[in-house]
């Protein structure tokens, strides 16, 4: 009940939910009730969310097909008409304007999810900065036009590319809020330095908890990320929170990119979420709980302090992977309750849910203007 009580009194945000790319592929309606995904608007009203960033994702296949900025414009058609079919439940935030955030509504900012979708344009990012883009993570689970992936193994530019060290400054000097979710040890170092502006990990974790795993981040990156007024956004997928889970899931995920790439299949097609499916429940994977997603808050808080860490779930982009007691976004008040009992105060508890990331998206936007 505490949970509750201060989840309806303080702002959540969310920093990455994959609602538009899921309403893509399967035509819900999250106005309405859904029983699949892990986030509707009821939902959400349900767990207290204020806002929630959706993420304009663009699959790794695509990249180089020419239909990357076709795609990103879609979804961001999608996040349209959800608010404007719906705008006693919906809302744009393109401001980090959140002081008289109505508790009713649910504020849908937009990011954009693998910087393939700008096709190497510096006017494409204009384009979708006018459209309400706020942030883009510049890669995703492969290399791309801007710079290489944590999950690849081709390190194809030795961190940024020519494009993408032109790209960071002129993400900075629009207010455009760099994430650097996705991408390579040597591409984190490299936006950091080049950055004028304070960075983001949107959607990341700690790989001190999931040793291995580079996609989460290592206790230097995140210092030398604090250090610079940074927050990593704590997410929620099993993977990126258990460490027996991460190393099981890693090698099952291997496995099925060796057969999706000997078979031909379509990385994003449905048969190759089903063989992704059956690997998983060979190996018997048992999700993380709830209390495992604090203990990394708790290891950032340690590490660097209460005003570097927040919430990015990946609702949506994790499947069936999100923590027992945390499994969508009506959970919101477990975690808030979660906190308390560690002893987390209510000031603390709004820098975590939103105070944090709101603080550093107002800085970005001060030092472009």
């Amino acid at each position: 009940m505490k949970g509750l009580e201060l989840a309806k009194r303080i702002n959540i945000i969310d920093t990455h939910i994959d609602v538009p790319y899921r309403v893509y592929r399967t035509q819900e309606d999250v106005s309405q009730p859904t029983t699949s995904g892990d986030f509707d608007y009821y939902r959400a009203q349900t767990g207290c969310l204020n806002a929630a960033f959706m993420a304009v994702f663009i699959p790794p296949s695509l990249e180089g097909s020419g239909k990357e900025k076709q795609l990103a414009d879609e979804l961001c058609d999608i996040i349209d008409n959800i608010v404007k079919s719906n705008p006693d439940k919906f809302a744009h935030l393109p401001e980090p304007d959140v002081d008289d955030l109505y508790q009713e509504i649910v504020y849908l900012p937009k990011a954009l999810e693998n910087g393939a979708g700008l096709e190497e344009s510096i006017d494409n990012l204009i384009h979708f900065f006018k459209r309400g883009v706020r942030y883009i993570t510049l890669t995703h689970a492969e290399d791309n036009n801007i710079c290489d992936s944590s999950y690849a193994t081709t390190r194809k530019w030795k961190g940024l590319s020519p494009f993408g060290k032109e790209l960071i400054p002129e993400m900075n000097k629009i207010g455009m809020m760099v994430d650097i979710s996705h991408v390579s040890d040597d591409a984190f170092w490299q936006v950091l330095e080049l950055s004028t502006s304070p960075i983001v990990a949107t959607h990341s974790s700690c790989r001190a908890i999931t040793p291995g795993f580079l996609r989460n981040m290592s206790d230097e990156m995140i210092e030398a990320l604090a250090a610079k007024d940074g927050v990593i956004q704590i997410t929620f997928g099993s993977g990126f929170i258990n460490g027996a889970f991460s190393r099981d899931y890693q090698e099952a995920w291997n496995k099925q990119k060796v057969y999706i790439k000997e078979n031909n299949i379509d990385a994003d097609s449905q048969e190759a979420a089903d063989y992704r499916a059956e690997m998983v429940s060979q190996y018997n994977l048992k999700n993380a709980n709830m209390s495992e997603v604090v203990d990394h808050i708790d290891h950032v808080v340690n590490l660097v302090g209460i005003n570097h860490v927040g919430l990015g779930s990946d609702f949506d982009g994790v499947g069936p992977t999100t923590p027992v007691g945390l499994e969508d976004v009506s959970k919101f008040p477990n975690l808030i309750g979660e906190l308390i009992n560690r002893g987390y105060d209510e000031v603390s508890i709004e820098k975590i849910c939103g105070g944090n990331f709101i603080k550093l998206w107002k800085e970005v936007k001060r030092l472009a203007q």
